[in-house]
């Protein structure tokens, strides 16, 4: 994909200041993109004020995905800066509770729910006035191979994947008319700090080693590797590039196949 595939597009990641947000986030800047992040981790966010193109194309705000009204103050912000943007990345979600359902505590259970489906929600409406006035826009959610095949000991994030395979689908039947595509990404076992404490939690739900359980991870596709924070990256600006103009709809595993989700 040429170096400018995405010059001059503005792009809005929640979730944007560390993990596949941040790769995804730095691979939209060399590509020549504005990019408008917020994260609810400001000790991240302070980070990335110090990156050298802080002043330029990228810009940064703290906001909890979860609450309405921050979301609210996010975009009003937003506002300030452009009054279009050609691309959405609902990145938000968290890891949610491991165990089986009977023993989930429902407070947990909301929270997986309220942060993952929600978020994608607020910020999803508000962008849709924003992304019309492109003419050629494009709203990706990263959902996750558990939205494909379930995820046993992890029912609400699973749900809530599930959920965002729904959402790309409908929002794909309404939006086309407006010339915005909709697509939903689905990373498998992605190397970084969130698996290595999806791995901890199961381990110690299954009394079990975490290094067998993260081979067990990497045994669950084809390709028998991790897959990277920048391969989601690679993707995302792949389907907000003019590459993917026809390409609406889809739920797009980025997993090296996944044979299995146990």
């Amino acid at each position: 994909m040429a170096l400018n595939s995405l010059k001059n597009k503005k792009i809005i990641i929640s979730a944007g200041a560390s993990g596949i947000g941040l790769a995804t986030a730095k691979i939209c800047l060399s590509r020549g993109a504005y990019v408008y992040i917020c994260d609810i981790d400001i000790n991240s966010i302070n980070k990335l004020n110090k990156h050298p193109l802080k002043n330029k194309r990228l810009f940064t705000y703290n906001c909890d995905a979860s609450k309405e009204n921050e979301v609210i103050n996010f975009f009003k912000k937003i506002k300030k800066k452009t009054k279009k943007i050609d691309g959405l990345i609902n990145n938000v979600g968290i890891a949610g509770p491991t165990g089986t359902l009977d023993k989930l505590k429902s407070k947990d259970w909301e929270k997986t729910i309220q942060v993952d489906i929600n978020s994608h929600f607020y910020f999803t409406k508000l962008s849709i006035p924003m992304i019309k006035k492109s003419k050629n826009g494009s709203i990706i959610n990263i959902s996750s191979t558990a939205g494909i095949l379930g995820f046993p000991l992890r029912t609400p994030y699973a749900a809530s994947k599930w959920a965002i395979v729904g959402i790309t689908k409908s929002l794909a039947m309404e939006l086309g008319k407006f010339n915005i595509r909709v697509n939903a990404v689905c990373p498998g076992t992605i190397k970084g700090s969130r698996m290595k404490r999806v791995i901890k939690e199961k381990a110690k739900f299954m009394k079990k080693n975490p290094k067998n359980i993260e081979r067990d991870f990497i045994s669950m596709s084809s390709m028998k590797k991790w897959i990277l924070e920048e391969d989601i990256g690679k993707m995302c600006a792949f389907l907000i590039s003019e590459d993917s103009s026809k390409v609406s709809g889809q739920v797009i595993a980025v997993d090296g196949h996944t044979e299995r989700n146990d």
